[in-house]
């Protein structure tokens, strides 16, 4: 039977109201009309299987939630609350974790490529050490740059390199082994430029290093030369 399901803030507040049985289809009317959900208190929530794509759940309390197999992608997680939440194959590719406090949760099996980790708390690192992929000694990497140039890579054995949870790689610096134009595979190029920044130039031969090496895994997008192990991840980064 259907009755007003409110969701509230830790502060008691209403954030959101709508005419259904679970608190869990309020959510995904309220993500799905962009409501403000800051601050959220949806402690010991069930939103198995639930479609949050894109979701804006800063600040919100997710303590002790049932999150198995909810598609987070590209969510706003800044500061929520994710202590001891069952997050098994949540799909949280691209997902800002920035801050979120992960104390006791079960990420096994989770999605985490690309997401932000910087500042994460208490992340339950030995479910995910099963997710490293980047090997020891020398090894060949592959990464896109500006106007649809593949660069292949040398990573020397010397090099410090690392992957946070998901496929990308980083490592210290690398030695430029090919140039290759994507769009016109004839064509001889003579410089790649970084889409970072666009001021980091990739030329054949040469030596390019990072400015500044970030030691901490769990932050992919730090300090570091991106790349991946396979020429077809690179070809279809975006």
């Amino acid at each position: 039977m259907k009755s007003k399901v409110q969701i509230k803030s830790t502060s008691g507040s209403l954030l959101f109201e709508f005419e259904g049985e679970t608190l869990k289809e309020a959510v995904i009317e309220a993500v799905s009309k962009n409501a403000d959900l800051y601050g959220a208190d949806l402690y010991g929530a069930d939103l198995r299987r639930a479609n949050l794509y894109g979701a804006n759940l800063r600040g919100v309390d997710l303590r002790v939630a049932n999150l198995r197999g909810v598609d987070l992608r590209g969510a706003d997680l800044y500061g929520a609350n994710l202590r001891r939440a069952n997050l098994r194959g949540v799909d949280l590719h691209g997902a800002d974790l920035y801050g979120v406090d992960l104390h006791g949760a079960d990420l096994r099996g989770a999605d985490l490529y690309g997401a932000n980790l910087r500042g994460a708390k208490n992340i339950p690192e030995f479910q995910l050490v099963e997710t490293i992929i980047v090997p020891e000694g020398d090894i060949i990497g592959w990464k896109k740059c500006q106007n649809n140039v593949l660069v292949k890579v040398l990573i020397p054995k010397e090099a410090k390199r690392s992957n946070a949870s998901g496929r990308k790689c980083r490592a210290e610096y690398v030695k430029v082994l090919e140039l290759i134009d994507m769009s016109d595979k004839r064509k001889k190029v003579e410089v790649a430029l970084s889409t970072y920044n666009g001021k980091i130039e990739y030329r054949k031969g040469e030596t390019v290093k990072c400015n500044k090496w970030d030691e901490e895994r769990f932050n992919e997008c730090s300090g570091g030369i991106h790349f991946f192990i396979t020429r077809e991840e690179a070809e279809d980064y975006c």
